[in-house]
C-alpha cells in the first residue's frame, strides 16, 4: 500500500496544527506535528542545517507509517524541504502575512507549487476542498 503524504505548511500561527488535527480525524491518518517531533528530540535548532535535519526526520516518520494517509504540519520555509519530503498533496496555509518570529518571516519562501491554498481560517470549508483533491 502506498502511503499518501499530506503536507500542511505555512508560517507559525497560520492554523496548520488546527487544520491537521481535524483532517487527521477525518482521514483516520497518522499525524506528525513538527513542534512535537522537535520536542521529542529536544532539537530547537532553526538554522538551515537544523531545518533540513527536521524535514528528514519528518520524512522518515511519515514513510514508516502503516496507515493509508499521513499528515504532517510544519513551516517548511525552504524550497529544498519539498524535494526531501516529497509530499503527495501540499496545503499552503496562506492565512497570515507574517508570524511572531522575525527570523522565520525572513527565511520563509512562499511555495510556487501547491495543491490547496488556504486563505482563511475556516477549517470546515477547507476540509471539503482538501477532500476533493
Amino acid at each position: 500500500m502506498k502511503i499518501k503524504k499530506i503536507l500542511i505548511m505555512g508560517l507559525p500561527g497560520s492554523g496548520k496544527t488546527y487544520l491537521a488535527k481535524k483532517l487527521t480525524n477525518l482521514l483516520k491518518a497518522d499525524w506528525y506535528n513538527a513542534d512535537k517531533i522537535r520536542g521529542n528530540y529536544n532539537d530547537w535548532d532553526f538554522s538551515k542545517k537544523g531545518i533540513i535535519r527536521q524535514v528528514k526526520r519528518m520524512k522518515d516518520l511519515a514513510d514508516r507509517s502503516k496507515k493509508k494517509y499521513v499528515i504532517v504540519d510544519f513551516v517548511c520555509p525552504l524550497k529544498e524541504q519539498f524535494m526531501i519530503f516529497k509530499p503527495d498533496l501540499i496545503v499552503w496555509m496562506d492565512t497570515i502575512k507574517k508570524s511572531r518570529y522575525p527570523k522565520m518571516n525572513k527565511i520563509f519562501q512562499k511555495p510556487k507549487n501547491f495543491d490547496v491554498r488556504v486563505e482563511s481560517k475556516d477549517a470546515n470549508f477547507w476540509l471539503k476542498v482538501i477532500m476533493d483533491k
